[in-house]
């Protein structure tokens, strides 16, 4: 595409978009997003870039292959499955890690849900835009 103004206008709604994403990603826990919509919504960031500067340069800003971000994500997301199984429970059942948790107190809560929820939003990132860039250089 050939538009200045759709070009211009890219740059700001795919940051918008990507920061929106994180945001989708990180509100999963309590209430309607998770992974896999945060996924969706970075890579729709990175498409609407490639269809008006071109994939070459998506792929340039990108400055990672796609199907390489997808790998880590499944790698992430298996190794937050596994982690259950160190403490003695079921595959994928969540385990918690309290920081800064003192006798009395609650610190700050991490969760291998949350480390699952990143490797789908990686897992899905990466595939969707394996796809699309594909798609889009036979063109």
């Amino acid at each position: 595409m050939n538009s200045i103004i759709l070009r211009a206008g890219t740059r700001y709604l795919s940051a918008l978009l990507l920061v929106f994403s994180l945001y989708m990603l990180l509100r999963g826990h309590n209430e309607p997003g998770g992974g896999f919509i945060g996924g969706l919504i970075g890579a729709i960031g990175f498409v609407l870039f490639a269809i008006a500067s071109g994939v070459a340069d998506a792929r340039r800003s990108l400055r990672v292959q796609p199907q390489n971000i997808a790998m880590v994500g499944l790698g992430i997301a298996l190794i937050a499955g596994i982690a259950a199984a160190l403490f003695g429970d079921d595959l994928f059942t969540g385990q918690w890690l309290f920081l800064g948790a003192a006798l009395g107190e609650k610190g700050l809560p991490l969760s291998t849900v949350l480390v699952f929820d990143i490797g789908v939003y990686l897992v899905v990132f990466g595939s969707i835009l394996t796809l699309v860039f594909a798609m889009e250089e036979e063109i």
